[in-house]
């Protein structure tokens, strides 16, 4: 285990990771009142991206901007648009790797286990191209900022997006907001 990290190191706490489980084997998507509130808040291109993202992807992701809401306002600080769409977009990367709820629980296991760095090294070139999808899922932050800066996403949204799993210190976004976003996807 890397020296500060917890043992989920990049992925999160094991708590977090556990509710995280539970939540993507649960079917459906958000309530019809959540999905229209995420909507609302988000650009014409990041709506397309959303309407993509898995059920249990968006409601997650509903769950870290509600509370990201409430932190903010706790701070006294504005919710800005481009904050909670960063926060309801966050993982969009995942999109592009393509694997299920086992699939993504494989992963992240082998990543905890073998290191995440390591695993995704692992099979470049070639080698073991089935390990593809699993590379692209431990890349879910680059692509996702990617994915947003195609889709016209503001510097922000994208920032995060890009952002969210590096240490604090890496983070070119507002360390205070960051703080938030980063403890509100902890929570939820």
């Amino acid at each position: 285990m890397a020296e500060g990290r917890p043992a989920g190191g990049r992925f999160g706490s094991l708590p977090h990771l556990a509710a995280r489980f539970f939540g993507a084997v649960t079917p459906g998507g958000p309530p019809a009142g959540d999905e229209d509130w995420a909507l609302a808040l988000l650009l014409p291109g990041e709506r397309e991206l959303w309407r993509r993202m898995s059920g249990a992807d968006r409601r997650h992701a509903i769950a870290v901007a509600r509370e990201s809401l409430r932190l903010l306002d706790q701070a006294g600080k504005d919710a800005r648009r481009e904050i909670l769409a960063a926060a309801l977009l966050h993982d969009v990367g995942k999109l592009e790797a393509d694997l299920g709820a086992m699939g993504r629980v494989a992963v992240t296991v082998a990543a905890v286990v073998v290191g995440h760095d390591r695993l995704a090294r692992s099979g470049r070139e070639g080698r073991r191209a089935w390990l593809e999808p699993a590379r692209r899922y431990l890349a879910h932050d680059r692509l996702g900022g990617k994915l947003l800066r195609e889709c016209g996403s503001d510097a922000f949204t994208v920032a995060w997006a890009e952002q969210h799993h590096l240490a604090p210190e890496r983070w070119t976004v507002d360390i205070g907001i960051g703080r938030l976003l980063k403890a509100a996807d902890g929570r939820s």
